[in-house]
């Protein structure tokens, strides 16, 4: 199912990597760690909406940012989005909701054959931009990529590893699979806005309803997918494997997708009965089972007073504001571990963990992000050979892996039976 890159020559670049959305509170994060990270001859943008603002991020930045250029575009401009595609070899982008701001930009970077990276977490925006440009892209050889944060890349670079040591044993597909997540972390304005987007969306559109309903949503051949039943998304609290109390984990509806559609597109090659699911950890013994339970009821709760203007207004006064997150001490105190255990059609068992310090959706998710940024602009001839709408492990593999390791992120596989 991937489809390879086409090879299409294009003319020479100004920028190899471009960060559209700098200005914010996540972008600021990502372009600060490009600063410490990148290599010095590597020609990089920011890019944003004022050019003011992007030169007051600029300034903020380490040392290394200062020859950055700074670029003006706008979502609502098509011509600025194009020149800002053209001009570059590789453009992430943090600007969001992305379904509300995105789909120009995919459309650019697919028109110019450059290659994309964002954060989202929203099913709905990956399956319009899959359906419009993804043809497109895989004619440019634009490797277009989701999902390159905190969602889900711990996910599905996880499920790749447990598929590739599976596949060296000779112990046959994965079938039941399931991730642990625990974190420490805060929540930003930016996420909440991705929320309240998501909610209106599926209020006012059936079709947004049974999309999000439908566990392979973003299969590239929905006819095709098995019949296997999967976990729900939001299920009930339970326990691990390891005794571990478990409740809902609000973001199992992206991650479980972004998985099931890098199996599909590697031709089911994790297992065409691959059963996938996602919980949160809360703790052991009663007090885990407490919050476990308090957990499930709390996402219900907050979900619904989403979706009912009186109470949202009432959470929006108490809530961070988009364009604010998490304090510095917040984001270091942080960090994330996705313990996933895995049965295959051999009768074989494994446990993949994926874990890494900071907060999870800031401090890690801008490791991440800037990583991948750096795989795309880097890393062209060690990647697999695809184009068109990716995930994290069908775009970038080992590759993004390797360079998450020497970042200080754990990704490991062992056996356990």
């Amino acid at each position: 199912m991937l489809c390879k890159t086409a090879g299409v020559n294009t003319p020479p670049r100004d920028h190899d990597l471009v960060l559209f959305g700098a200005t914010g509170f996540v972008g600021e994060l990502i372009a600060a760690y490009l600063a410490d990270n990148a290599p010095a001859d590597l020609r990089v943008g920011l890019a944003g909406r004022s050019r003011e603002k992007l030169g007051k991020v600029r300034s903020r930045l380490p040392v290394a940012a200062r020859g950055w250029s700074v670029i003006e575009a706008d979502t609502e401009h098509p011509d600025s989005l194009a020149a800002l595609a053209a001009g570059t070899r590789v453009l992430f982008t943090t600007v969001g909701p992305y379904a509300r701001y995105g789909l120009p930009v995919v459309e650019a970077c697919a028109r110019a054959g450059t290659h994309y990276g964002d954060l989202t977490g929203e099913v709905s925006f990956v399956r319009d931009a899959i359906d419009r440009f993804h043809d497109l892209a895989t004619t440019t050889g634009a490797r277009i990529v989701h999902a390159c944060g905190y969602d889900s890349v711990p996910s599905d670079l996880a499920v790749l590893l447990l598929h590739r040591a599976a596949q060296a044993d000779g112990a046959g597909g994965l079938t039941e699979v399931q991730l642990v997540a625990t974190v420490k972390g805060g929540i930003s304005g930016g996420t909440l806005e991705s929320m309240r987007s998501a909610i209106d969306g599926m209020r006012s559109d059936p079709a947004l309803r049974a999309l999000a309903a439908d566990p392979y949503s973003l299969s590239p051949d929905r006819a095709a997918e098995p019949s296997t039943r999967q976990p729900a998304d939001l299920g009930w609290i339970g326990r691990s494997d390891d005794g571990l109390r478990t409740a809902p984990f609000i973001m199992a509806a992206a991650n479980t997708r972004i998985v099931r559609r890098s199996n599909a597109l590697q031709g089911w090659a994790y297992g065409r009965n691959l059963q996938y699911g996602e919980v949160m950890g809360t703790g052991r013994g009663p007090a885990g089972a407490v919050v476990a339970g308090a957990t499930a009821v709390g996402l219900r709760a907050f979900g619904a007073a989403m979706s009912i203007s009186a109470t949202r207004k009432a959470l929006d006064r108490v809530l961070p504001a988009p364009g604010t997150g998490p304090s510095e001490a917040v984001r270091r105190a942080g960090w994330f571990r996705s313990r996933v255990t895995a049965s295959t059609e051999g009768g074989r068992r494994y446990q993949a963990v994926a874990a890494g310090p900071g907060d999870p959706g800031y401090a890690a998710t801008a490791v991440m992000a800037g990583e991948t940024a750096l795989s795309l602009a880097l890393d062209g001839d060690r990647l697999p050979t695809a184009a068109g709408s990716l995930t994290p492990a069908t775009a970038l593999g080992d590759v993004l892996v390797e360079r998450l390791r020497a970042a200080g992120h754990t990704y490991e596989v062992t056996p356990l039976t």
